[in-house]
């Protein structure tokens, strides 16, 4: 990739700091990461939830025009070089971006926080069979095997499910997220490659369209309503209290912190070390849904998703 690293980055990397110097940026990059990745599951149920804010494309709005203001402000503090591409060579990107991140806010409307998370982590045996399926990308044996231990976790984990099986519709919008997720996360690869280009450079080149495109869903999918409507099912009879607001600017912002905590954590330390981190993330959604959703964890699902977790690390 031609990514370039912030300068101020180069300048950690240079420097002969002492052992214990040296780990305290990337353990605080870890915890931006966990603490963002994590929270914004839990802010978005809240807003789901709490605040009844079933405005799924209206809310992915929200969000990619705040990360669009903070591209914009991550580049003008020199945290990467902009790189210039042709928009029509971003648009399908942009679009499974948007996608993605509809139906992963529609899954956890609809869904529990812990199946949300389970169908996270099956985004990667995903991305495995699309590669194999699309690109004729044949796995090891190590990978086939470490992605059939997530299969069986995961079919353990949500077949044990009582609840999950008889939301027929949610199942499926799971599934669908999963996908969607996993042919976004092959195509920006694949385009990083092409266009040479870092994920921070490629994301500020297609959060311009990106910020379009829930933009015109949300009149198409959602009820907007009329101006002084007092029906809260609305777009615009929504009532916006102080609360409703803050939980949704919130989640916004956590959004965009996932994007920056996510390229310094792999700036300054490695992508092992990011997975790594992305199992704490998980334990801890897992947990957070349990503690603060009423997520029911029987054994079963437990052992399932442990099975999950070994295969991934594996």
């Amino acid at each position: 990739m031609g990514a370039s690293k912030a300068p101020w980055l180069n300048v950690v990397h240079q420097q002969h700091w002492p052992v214990s110097a040296r780990w305290v940026k990337p353990l605080c990059y870890g915890a931006l990461n966990i603490a963002s990745a994590s929270g914004i599951v839990f802010a978005n149920k809240v807003v789901f939830a709490n605040y009844n804010f079933k405005f799924t494309c209206a809310l992915t709005w929200v969000h990619t025009m705040f990360t669009l203001i903070g591209m914009r402000l991550f580049l003008k503090a020199g945290m990467f070089i902009q790189k210039q591409v042709q928009p029509r060579q971003v648009f399908p990107l942009a679009a499974a971006y948007v996608g993605y991140i509809v139906l992963c806010n529609l899954s956890l409307n609809v869904n529990t926080v812990g199946f949300y998370q389970v169908m996270k982590i099956a985004v990667a045996p995903t991305v495995m069979f699309s590669e194999l399926l699309f690109f004729k990308k044949v796995p090891t044996a190590k990978i086939v095997a470490a992605v059939m231990l997530i299969c069986l976790g995961i079919g353990m984990a949500t077949v044990t499910d009582g609840k999950l099986i008889s939301n027929l519709p949610g199942l499926a919008i799971g599934f669908a997220a999963t996908v969607v997720t996993a042919l976004y996360q092959i195509w920006a690869g694949s385009k990083q490659k092409e266009l040479q280009a870092s994920s921070m450079q490629l994301l500020h080149q297609y959060t311009p369209q990106a910020a379009i495109i829930p933009g015109l869903l949300a009149p198409i999918h959602e009820p907007i309503g009329s101006l002084g409507s007092t029906d809260s099912s609305t777009l615009l009879g929504y009532h916006y209290t102080p609360g409703a607001v803050a939980a949704i600017v919130f989640s916004a912002l956590l959004g965009l912190l996932v994007s920056l905590s996510t390229f310094l954590v792999i700036g300054c330390t490695s992508s092992l070390t990011y997975n790594v981190v992305g199992h704490l993330k998980t334990v801890i959604i897992l947990t957070g849904g349990c503690m603060f959703f009423d997520d029911e964890m029987p054994l079963k699902k437990l052992l399932g998703v442990a099975v999950a977790m070994a295969g991934i690390a594996w």
